[in-house]
């Protein structure tokens, strides 16, 4: 999955709604107080957490309100005051106030901004704040994005993965067996080859990107983070496949965002697509014919074997005057009873193990939707953030896309562009320690 899907595969996910959600600073001032009742006893300490999300209101009014009623009954003394901001606007926001006295209790970010945040000692460690009942909730691979230098830093919440849209009639053409669907990237591209040898289309579409390199077992960065680990025999091997696949045409010859490769497979120029449960709105509306046509099956793995999630979580920022209750709250939103409820009423999927329980997760009525919801359940157990423990990832992702842009589109030689993305990438490690 490319650059554009990593932010378009929850995009959708929540009725094409961008979701990613935040919270951000106190109202000012003390946000606890205690209060004397009568013969001149302290009263319950008061609490107020303040809970920031982006883009929620008023689709999920109802939801949230009766969240936080439920949470504040059974927590005397806490209020929680939930405000809503523009998506443009909350990231400078969250920085202003974390900088200053007036952090945020309660946020709700995506892994690579609260990684950002962690590893510049911005967020709470909630190692001490929550339970490892807690902890061990999570689908590992999940959590485990959250942890930073052994620390946890975020509560999963929401997540997505990728799955395999398959356009029936092409492979028919070619021969393919859409109810026996490859496993393996490897069976993908061969099954690509028989596309284009006997069907006339490609096999797909992709945005050249550094998640190449988990996706088949090559870390991008070495055990202390503090270079490239990509640069190696097998990570070379990893482009080398890449750009001989563009070459011979099974991958198209194109660093194609989204919106392409919705055209693509819209058009048929391209049997397959890799993506997540956004696809399917932009393909009803592009190419209602194409839609009835395409069956979801779970994403092949390469050898890395695992399954790309784009995930929210929450977090506490560090300048939280309520860590511990911040903490609890956080639990609370993302326990299984309330994922699996936000995940019916939203369209995601749940991060907890007991959710996918569920039999929501489970059921088919026959759509593409049903069918692709069961396929990203299905993967969940597989699931990873590919950026997993990787500082700066953005700018790391940017200068291993370039190269790789060179490399499949210029002709560039193979060695020579991974060794400059390599040094490009410490250059960037090197600046930002």
């Amino acid at each position: 999955m490319g650059r554009g899907k990593v932010k378009s595969l929850l995009v959708g996910t929540l009725g094409t709604l961008i979701l990613v959600t935040s919270a951000c600073g106190n109202s000012g001032g003390d946000n606890t107080s205690e209060s004397t009742g009568e013969g001149g006893q302290s009263a319950a300490k008061q609490v107020t957490l303040q809970f920031w999300t982006i883009s929620l209101q008023p689709k999920f009014n109802d939801f949230f309100n009766g969240l936080i009623d439920k949470y504040e009954q059974s927590h005397p003394g806490v209020t929680v005051d939930w405000k809503d901001y523009p998506y443009d606007a909350i990231q400078s926001k969250l920085l202003a106030t974390a900088a200053g006295g007036d952090a945020p209790d309660v946020v709700n970010l995506n892994t690579e901004f609260a990684n950002q945040l962690a590893t510049k000692g911005a967020l709470a460690d909630l190692t001490s704040l929550v339970g490892d009942d807690v902890k061990s909730s999570f689908f590992d691979g999940i959590f485990n994005s959250t942890v930073f230098d052994g620390k946890p830093y975020a509560l999963p919440w929401y997540t997505g993965t990728q799955v395999l849209y398959m356009n029936k009639s092409l492979l028919q053409k070619a021969g393919l067996d859409p109810a026996n669907p490859p496993k393996t990237k490897e069976e993908l591209y061969d099954w690509s080859r028989q596309i284009k040898a006997k069907a006339g289309a490609a096999g797909f579409a992709t945005q050249f990107a550094a998640n190449l390199f988990p996706s088949e077992g090559v870390p991008i960065l070495d055990a202390d983070r503090q270079k490239a680990a990509f640069d190696s025999e097998d990570g070379i091997a990893a482009v080398a496949e890449l750009k001989k696949l563009v070459d011979e045409g099974v991958i198209l010859k194109d660093d194609a965002n989204f919106d392409k490769q919705i055209q693509y497979y819209s058009s048929e120029q391209v049997a397959f697509e890799l993506s997540g449960p956004s696809f399917i709105n932009f393909l009803k509306t592009a190419a209602p014919d194409v839609y009835n046509n395409t069956v979801a099956v779970p994403l092949p793995t390469g050898k890395g074997d695992l399954r790309y999630s784009n995930s929210m979580n929450v977090v506490v920022p560090k300048g939280s005057k309520n860590p511990q209750q911040a903490a609890e709250f956080a639990a609370f939103i993302t326990n299984a009873e309330n994922q699996t409820a936000f995940s019916k009423d939203s369209n995601t999927l749940p991060s907890t193990k007991e959710s996918i329980k569920d039999p929501f997760f489970s059921q088919s009525d026959n759509t593409l939707e049903s069918q692709a919801k069961i396929a990203s359940a299905q993967s969940l157990d597989k699931a990873q953030e590919y950026f997993l423990g990787v500082p700066m990832a953005s700018d790391i992702n940017s200068a291993i896309a370039r190269e790789l842009q060179k490399i499949m589109l210029d002709g560039g030689d193979v060695k020579a562009g991974v060794d400059s993305a390599a040094n490009q990438v410490n250059d960037i490690i090197a600046s930002g320690s």
